[in-house]
């Protein structure tokens, strides 16, 4: 008995392994157990003929944990213990219907942790690179409420919310980033191989040249002799801007800030950040967790600086005893209508109701200005390569077209 109860705290890992069934036909997957011999008996009692166990490596594929893992996870969790099936078991399960070798690692410590007398709140802020503050409170909330599995529930939904707002946040910015990334390469390769053929033609004849043409090929010569200087450069900005960005808490406020202005792409930030932040607050209100506390975690999870910094100080004049809705008001940086949302949900004790409806009304305006912006960037991109690469070719050419003029 002793020994069945040790095997079943044991430290469990990833396991590869191939093999055939009873019919003959080739199968694979993955398994966490404590050890390899482990999973041969486990499958040989599946009438699996084992070919093969071993470890995924570290750089084989699943490795890394998504946004989107822990959410399919929190869905798979929070139906699970509405069905009533045990916590454990739900672990088990949960384990091993994934594919990632690494999720299954993390599920196997926590349902150890949850095993040997630990809360799940607890297990979960282990790992805070992937349960954070907001998703650890509110399940602390629902395990002394007893309604996990609801809590479970909204955390999922929440998650899968952000996720299809981060989804179209991305495609909205990284479409025309990429258009362009590319339409610069291509440039460049004009510049460095396309050009010099035109300018050693023109060198031959001994015209005088457009200044349009000179000018073309006075960039090329530049990044014929200095390419490597220029990717470089642009290379090393990006990394130490990103890198700047990451440590200094001041330049990602100025970003922030700056970005919020940028014309089309402002208001869009605006309006999922407003979301998000609805959206979380309501998450943590309706769970139960006190609206002090709730905002602090509503802070953290608002994804700009200058929303967080607002919503810090809106905490610490709530806690003094003020109208969350004149502490929104102050702070200056929150659109009128989540400001009357809020009010009217303290005056008529519906608050969270209010915050879901402010979260849906800004998810659906993020929609529409994602639909927008990809409808105006599509021309606007088109005329920017046009007019560069319609730029170059006019210049090449004129040369041709003075020379065919004369004759």
């Amino acid at each position: 008995m002793a020994q069945a109860t040790g095997a079943a705290v044991a430290k469990q890992e990833p396991f590869s392994w191939e093999g055939t069934d009873k019919t003959g036909k080739k199968v694979k997957g993955q398994m966490l157990a404590p050890g390899e011999a482990f999973v041969r008996q486990m499958l040989r009692r599946q009438g699996i003929n084992v070919v093969k166990v071993s470890k995924p490596g570290l750089f084989s594929r699943g490795q890394k944990i998504t946004e989107k893992d822990i959410a399919l996870f929190t869905r798979q969790l929070a139906t699970m213990l509405k069905a009533g099936v045990p916590l454990l078991q739900a672990f088990d399960i949960s384990a091993r219907s994934h594919a990632n070798a690494a999720l299954q690692r993390l599920l196997g410590d926590i349902k150890t942790d949850v095993e040997t007398g630990s809360s799940m709140s607890t297990a979960f802020r282990k790992y805070p690179q992937y349960f954070d503050g907001l998703y650890c409170n509110l399940v602390n909330a629902g395990e002394q409420a007893g309604i996990l599995d609801t809590v479970l529930d909204r955390i999922a939904s929440y998650k899968e919310k952000m996720l299809a707002i981060k989804g179209k946040i991305k495609s909205a910015l990284f479409y025309p980033a990429i258009v362009l990334t590319v339409a610069f390469i291509i440039t460049a390769g004009i510049m460095i191989f396309v050009i010099p053929t035109f300018k050693d033609l023109y060198g031959a004849s001994g015209q005088d040249l457009p200044a349009l043409t000179m000018l073309v090929m006075g960039i090329s010569d530049a990044f014929v002799e200095y390419w490597y200087i220029i990717f470089g450069v642009i290379g090393i900005t990006i990394f130490l801007i990103l890198r700047a960005w990451k440590r200094s808490p001041a330049l990602r406020r100025k970003m922030d800030a700056w970005i919020l202005k940028v014309p089309v792409f402002g208001p869009l930030i605006e309006k999922a950040t407003v979301s998000r932040w609805a959206r979380t607050f309501s998450s943590m209100f309706s769970a139960g967790v006190p609206m002090v506390e709730a905002l602090e975690s509503v802070a953290g999870a608002s994804g700009n600086s200058v929303f967080m910094e607002a919503t810090l100080k809106i905490k610490n004049e709530v806690s003094t005893g003020s109208s969350l809705a004149v502490c929104l008001q102050t702070a200056g940086v929150f659109p009128n209508m989540l400001i009357q949302m809020v009010s009217i949900g303290e005056e008529s004790g519906a608050l969270d109701s209010m915050l879901t409806k402010v979260a849906d009304y800004y998810e659906r305006e993020v929609d529409e200005a994602v639909a927008g912006i990809s409808s105006l960037m599509e021309p606007f991109i088109m005329v920017i390569l046009g007019v560069l690469i319609g730029g170059i070719v006019i210049a090449m050419y004129l040369p041709i077209f003075k020379m065919g003029s004369v004759v």
